[in-house]
């Protein structure tokens, strides 16, 4: 008898049942269409992800040209301001060379060219008026340099110099 129900239950398996056979193949056909809705999404979304990246990637670099040239632009213009300040600080060093010759040649022309006074008053008007035309031919950036062959000629003393002028802006500074 086991062999009966065996059998019997067998038969019905084999018997295929139209509603779950139909259930199933809905089941099936979703199934296929939530994959292939799924599958559009991933495309969609990858998709977009890398317009996502190409565009932040194009704000990144468009940011760093403008940063490169606000940057470049404010270089330029401090090396136009230092530029103009040297210009005029070399401008009126040639002023100030100007005024010393003049003031030479008026103490030349007025002081008296005879005895001790005489001789004192033009060696005055001739270092002045030597100076003058330093300051104007050379202006400051010439006396830089100057200055700095003087001190590579000279290293000891300008190191002696330089200690002792220290000292006295020290006891300046102090009292």
């Amino acid at each position: 008898m086991a062999n009966t129900t065996q059998n019997t239950k067998g038969k019905e398996e084999n018997r295929s049942n139209p509603t779950l056979d139909k259930a199933k193949d809905v089941a099936s056909q979703a199934y296929d269409k939530a994959k292939d809705v799924a599958g559009q999404a991933y495309d969609k979304a990858k998709d977009a992800a890398s317009s996502v990246g190409h565009m932040a990637s194009n704000a990144a670099s468009s940011v760093g040209h403008m940063a490169s040239n606000a940057a470049s632009s404010v270089g330029h213009m401090a090396s136009n301001a230092a530029s103009s300040v040297g210009d005029t600080a070399d401008n009126l060093t040639s002023s100030a060379g100007t005024q010393l010759r003049n003031l030479g040649d008026t103490i030349r022309e007025k002081a008296p060219h005879e005895g001790m006074l005489g001789s004192a008053s033009q060696t005055v008007a001739n270092t002045l008026r030597d100076s003058g035309r330093y300051l104007e031919e050379a202006g400051l950036s010439g006396i830089g340099e100057d200055l700095t062959q003087l001190i590579r000629r000279n290293p000891m003393p300008a190191v002696f110099v330089g200690i002792g002028i220290g000292f006295l802006l020290g006891r300046m500074l102090r009292s």
